[in-house]
């Protein structure tokens, strides 16, 4: 029985180095983004440890057993070194994913899970950023080889000089019983306790500010609780189909009573172009441009990342999932939007992403919305301009861009992604010095893009369909970082420039200071052109009396009416803020205005549950 012991003692001592290597990432995250997150408090630490445990717990199982299972066998040396073996590569696997989300949540602000990692179309995308991302960021794997080595080296062996022993019935029995409740005990660690469902990403919450999850959570948690979800939301009933529709309805009927403006529409979506970067001085083309513009002063994303921006804008769909709507299970769900209603009006519709083709799946959300042509790094003509890692530099694609409209026959539909501001932030050599170098590393390629979209505007201005088109703007989503506190709030972070440019008409010029998003760019631009349709958008016109905006981030709905802004999750209200006075949320009003908490709960829920069914039903288009 003393050799068992000695099998148990092992597989905690293991088990225990891990616990403190996912203490020493959490701690190497919250420094290493410390402007990210609040104070980082013991009702953290302990919220963090309750996660660790969950994770490491459903990680070893398979170890466990084959620590404890009864026999001699595994006294062998031949077994004892498999198994160390087998223990830390799979646990050093997931550990290192903790080290990749130190640097990729300054881009997604959420802990990666199952669908980010292996999303379709993210193969290519990811092998040819791995070297950027390590060139840029050499010393979280210098620290990470270090903790690889050093967890090796701590990994504590079986006794070498232990004698084998006769094991009789009863000791089976006994060896048995404590295997067994060793593993209802990691069960119970990892559903997290007691109660009666296990502990979900949203749980996070619990221990401490919302702003401060991520930093509870841990990476092989968020991947483990997402890699069986064959779905990404579930139906939702808090009201019946009649009370529904009083309360929120996503249905749009537009029936203008003038005649149809048979204008071109070119929607730019700007990487990263978030609002942060518009006020340090990188933008002057688009800082003019706005001046000559429709500008949505209170712009919001839809979500933070770029696949969840394309489907926002150009088919009014917000990112209510932990999935993005274009690599989820309902991707391929009928939909409606510009590309099909610009169509049936006689359009010419087309997309163009200077980035490899099959990038971000793109080119199969082109197919499912409708457009004519996809236009990739593939079928780019022109001088060579390859960025060497991403795709086509944003000057030559634009110029290209530009080309391939004029010989569109109008009226067209066309959209564009720029990539030039996406790391690894490449620019040309030439023009190396040549652009401020700004306070974060993104600066200076967002004022290399910026110049890109200057010398397109130069060229569609010598065009004849230049005068009969409405430009729309919109970045895709913020960048990693701002140089100020209100950037890194949940306001903050989705806070993005969107614009309308037409420069035949100097009437649609000015500051709009209502709540606008993504999602309501769609409706917007069937308004402003007088097409008359009905179609199912989450968002509402530029011309609407609604207030609102909604999006979400890794289990928390945010919604945002008027001056207020309500953080919703599991079910319950977790914040009330004045936004526009207490720009850092600091003052929760939720036990102050009970009222309000009550109306916008009513309004939240119908819009998750509309959501929900139109997406689970495969009812976004009527």
């Amino acid at each position: 029985m003393n050799n068992y012991k000695k099998c148990i003692a092992l597989f905690l001592k293991r088990f225990l180095l891990i616990v403190l290597i996912y203490q020493l990432s959490r701690a190497l995250f919250y420094f290493m983004n410390l402007d990210l997150f609040d104070t980082f408090t013991f009702q953290t630490f302990i919220g963090g440890l309750f996660f660790d445990f969950a994770a490491i717990s459903y990680l070893n199982i398979i170890f466990l057993v084959a620590h404890l299972l009864p026999g001699n066998f595994k006294y062998s040396s031949s077994y004892q070194r498999v198994l160390k073996i087998a223990f830390y590569v799979v646990n050093l696997l997931f550990i290192a994913t903790n080290f990749i989300d130190i640097i990729y949540y300054r881009f997604t602000s959420r802990r990666s899970t199952f669908g980010m990692i292996t999303a379709k179309g993210m193969e290519q995308e990811a092998i040819g950023l791995i070297p950027s991302f390590l060139a840029e960021f050499w010393y979280i794997a210098l620290i990470f080889i270090a903790i690889s080595i050093l967890f090796w080296k701590l990994l504590p062996d079986l006794n070498k000089n232990i004698t084998r022993q006769d094991i009789t019935k009863k000791d089976y029995v006994l060896k048995f019983s404590y295997l067994a409740l060793s593993i209802v005990v990691l069960l119970i660690l990892g559903r997290g306790g007691f109660q009666k469902k296990p502990i979900k990403i949203v749980d996070g919450i619990k221990y401490g500010a919302l702003s401060n999850t991520a930093l509870v959570l841990n990476t092989p948690f968020t991947i483990l609780k997402t890699i069986a979800k064959k779905e990404d939301i579930e139906n939702t009933t808090y009201y019946n189909t009649k009370e529904l529709k009083s309360i929120y309805n996503p249905v749009i009927s537009l029936n203008p009573n003038k005649p149809a403006i048979k204008k071109n529409v070119v929607i730019l979506i700007l990487e990263s172009f978030g609002n942060e970067n518009i006020r340090r001085g990188q933008t002057p083309f688009l800082d003019s441009l706005i001046t000559k513009s429709y500008y949505f002063k209170n712009g919001f994303a839809n979500g933070k990342v770029s696949i969840d921006a394309v489907p926002s804008i150009l088919s009014s769909i917000p990112s209510l999932m932990n999935n993005s709507f274009i690599t989820s299970s309902y991707s391929l769900n009928k939909i409606n939007g510009l590309p099909k209603i610009f169509k049936n009006e006689g359009y010419k519709t087309s997309f163009f992403h200077g980035a490899f083709n099959g990038s971000q799946n793109f080119d199969q959300y082109a197919k499912v919305a409708g457009f004519d042509q996809y236009f990739g790094k593939d079928e780019y003509t022109g001088k060579e301009a390859f960025d060497g890692r991403w795709g086509i530099f944003d000057e030559e694609f634009l110029q290209f861009y530009a080309k391939k409209l004029t010989s569109f026959k109008q009226p067209f539909f066309s959209s564009l992604f720029t990539i030039s501001s996406h790391n690894p932030y490449i620019i040309p050599e030439k023009y190396k010095g040549k652009f401020p170098k700004g306070t974060t590393v993104i600066q200076e390629s967002i004022a290399y893009s910026d110049y890109a979209l200057k010398k397109f505007f130069e060229t569609a201005k010598k065009q004849k369909w230049y005068n009969n088109t409405l430009f729309v703007i919109s970045s895709d989503h913020t960048s990693a970082g701002g140089d100020q506190e209100a950037d890194q709030t949940n306001i903050g972070k989705f806070r993005i420039p969107i614009l309308f440019f037409d420069p035949s008409n100097p009437e649609l010029v000015g500051v709009n200071e209502k709540n606008f998003q993504q999602i309501d760019i769609m409706p917007s631009i069937l308004d402003y052109l007088n097409i008359k349709t009905d179609m199912v958008s989450f968002g509402k016109s530029y011309k609407s009396k609604d207030n609102f905006v909604v999006y979400y981030l890794q289990g928390t709905y945010h919604y945002i009416k008027d001056d207020y802004y309500l953080a919703f999750a599991n079910n319950q209200t977790i914040g009330l803020y004045n936004w526009k006075k207490d720009v850092l949320l600091e003052d929760n009003l939720i036990n102050k205005d009970k009222a309000k908490v009550k109306e916008y709960e009513k309004f939240i829920k119908a819009y998750i549950q509309s959501f929900n069914e139109r997406i689970i039903y495969n009812k976004l288009a009527l």
